[in-house]
């Protein structure tokens, strides 16, 4: 029986995660459930999973909550803030911790739970974009095991060889990335000047929140995930490659120097890499249908269009500069992405933002986590002063 922590319960990958918890009572228990302010959804899931703690945001939000569970008899105690999450977190009575708070809120949680030696289920790619080197660093000396949430880099998790870790990498060339290329596929930069957030949140393939579902659109998403897989998987951003594939059916693929290509196909369905990583190395039923290749018919690939979308050049150019152009970029990004999100920018300045910030900063090479979340500040701090002056 592993007892597991859902960082980010409310949010689609923390609803996944419960939904695949459900199906297996007799090998999963809840310890907490966290929340930011969808007080009434918390509450229902507190009630159905009767987990020890659940943390919320602040102290108004926690009162609300409070209410509704003891209206029912609940024995959830409630706690809140960024202490909790990290006691949470790093209890002792935690086995797993799925990290699935959204941007860098989640950073702080997920590192507390790599240092107290926690299983990771790592949703929240933002640690690894952030603090890449610091967050292995942590893994490596507590001894945690660190599993892959993000379909793509899951996907290549299953196809990677064994002996990988090894010096010639059992083998490997290159990981392909693969991407669905969003609700705008195929349009120039122009015809995306006038597009609106919800035009923007209209993912033909998957069921995401607001801000990821924008940065898919501009495909910043793949972006951070080229930069989250050179960090996973230790290898270099020249040897991963962003492969545009509309149906999102193949979910990545690894190249051999044999010649040999290995690829993770399923149904676009967060609970298959969710249930891969809550029984690796076992296998658990995740509730999805099984893929019916039949109906599908045919599969597609195409290169990325760097110039209609500027943001996954941005972010492999982050990726190659290393230092904390990364953590410099995520901040950027999430300013923008927000900024779009309540129409003060357009949805081509996302891109124009990032990259004014980007080329704005001196980059430094952070060595605590500290100097991480410094370089996040500055990152908002340019952007949100460059949105000032150029918002609509």
């Amino acid at each position: 029986m592993q007892a597991i922590t859902v960082l980010g319960a409310t949010g689609s990958i923390g609803v996944s995660t419960l939904d695949v918890i459900a199906r297996h009572p007799d090998k999963y228990s809840v310890f907490a459930l966290t929340a930011h302010r969808q007080i009434e959804k918390l509450a229902g899931q507190c009630l159905q999973f009767k987990p020890t703690y659940a943390v919320v945001a602040d102290d108004g939000a926690a009162v609300a909550l409070q209410a509704l569970l003891s209206a029912q008899g609940s024995a959830t105690e409630v706690l809140f803030g960024r202490e909790a999450l990290c006691a949470v977190s790093s209890a002792e009575g935690v086995d797993t911790v799925m990290a699935a708070i959204v941007g860098a809120a989640g950073l702080e949680p997920t590192m507390a739970a790599v240092r107290a030696g926690k299983k990771i289920l790592l949703a929240n790619k933002e640690a690894l974009v952030m603090a890449g080197g610091l967050f292995m660093q942590a893994v490596a000396a507590s001894g945690s095991v660190l599993l892959p949430i993000d379909s793509e880099h899951n996907a290549i998790f299953q196809c990677l060889p064994s002996d990988f870790k090894n010096t010639d990498k059992g083998g490997v060339k290159k990981l392909l990335l693969s991407a669905s290329g969003g609700p705008f596929r195929g349009r120039t930069l122009e015809q995306m000047r006038a597009v609106t957030p919800d035009q923007a949140c209209a993912h033909p393939n998957w069921s995401m929140g607001r801000k990821i579902s924008v940065d898919s659109a501009t495909l910043m998403n793949k972006g951070l995930e080229l930069i989250e897989a050179c960090w996973l998987f230790n290898v270099a951003a020249s040897q991963v490659e962003v492969v545009v594939h509309p149906q999102s059916i193949i979910h990545s693929l690894v190249q051999y120097i044999d010649g040999s290509v290995l690829a993770q196909l399923g149904n676009p369905d967060m609970r298959t890499p969710i249930a891969h990583a809550l029984a690796w190395p076992s296998r658990i039923e995740s509730g999805v249908a099984d893929l019916d290749l039949f109906s599908i018919a045919q599969l597609n690939f195409e290169k990325p269009d760097l110039t209609s979308f500027p943001c996954l050049a941005v972010a492999s150019a982050a990726a190659r500069e290393g230092r904390d152009a990364a953590a410099i970029l995520n901040g950027a990004n999430e300013i923008a992405v927000q900024a779009f999100l309540d129409e003060r920018i357009g949805f081509t300045q996302i891109a124009e933002v990032v990259s004014h910030t980007l080329n704005s900063l001196a980059l430094t090479e952070p060595d605590s986590l500290e100097a991480v979340q410094e370089s996040d500040r500055r990152g908002r701090a340019v952007s949100s002063d460059y949105i000032t002056r150029v918002q609509r």
